[in-house]
């Protein structure tokens, strides 16, 4: 992608993000976007292919963006649930867009493929961090695939706010950390190289 001024690039990515949540993702255009963002549309053509790219930069990026850093607590317990208390609050805060989102991208293949090509680029700085932090303390015995942890994570906050909806209580966060991170990041990392990090 062509580089762009960070304040162009921040007020193509809200628009986007805007125009999403009002109008959904079919009746929304590039000419709208440059519009509400004051940028022509051959300035967002230098950066992204099309409608999707734009989409999944917003997806990849801008919920990135929103995500509360991960805490360093003085342990992986702590430091899991910061985690999965931040992918709470984002899923609330985002509850109407995700869901409009997640029935797109089941219906637009284009978007989906998209996003899928793109996923691996997330920045995982924050949890790559918790995990070494917890192997240094000795809490685990080896390297843990920072990207399979954090996917499991996102499976269990998609799964309760789809199937039993949102508010997230402080029990959710505990039943999480406790009954299904805790104990991957361990057998994970007990497991070495084969089953830690790929």
């Amino acid at each position: 992608m062509a580089p762009l001024d960070p304040e162009r690039d921040r007020a193509i990515l809200d628009a986007t993000l805007e125009l999403l949540s009002e109008v959904g993702y079919d009746r929304m255009s590039v000419d709208q976007i440059a519009k509400r963002a004051r940028a022509s549309k051959a300035t967002i053509y230098r950066r992204w292919a099309g409608k999707p790219e734009l989409v999944v930069d917003v997806i990849c990026r801008r919920f990135d963006m929103d995500t509360s850093p991960v805490a360093d607590t003085g342990s992986l317990r702590g430091d899991l649930a910061s985690v999965c208390r931040g992918l709470c609050e984002l899923v609330e805060r985002k509850h109407t867009l995700i869901m409009g989102l997640s029935s797109t991208l089941v219906s637009h293949q284009e978007l989906a493929r998209t996003l899928r090509e793109h996923m691996p680029t997330r920045d995982l700085g924050g949890v790559r961090a918790l995990l070494e932090r917890a192997a240094a303390r000795g809490e685990l015995a080896g390297p843990v695939d920072p990207g399979r942890l954090f996917a499991v994570a996102e499976a269990l906050v998609w799964h309760q706010m789809i199937f039993i909806g949102p508010p997230f209580g402080a029990d959710f966060v505990e039943r999480s950390v406790d009954e299904v991170l805790m104990p991957l990041a361990k057998a994970w990392s007990a497991g070495g190289s084969a089953d830690g990090v790929r």
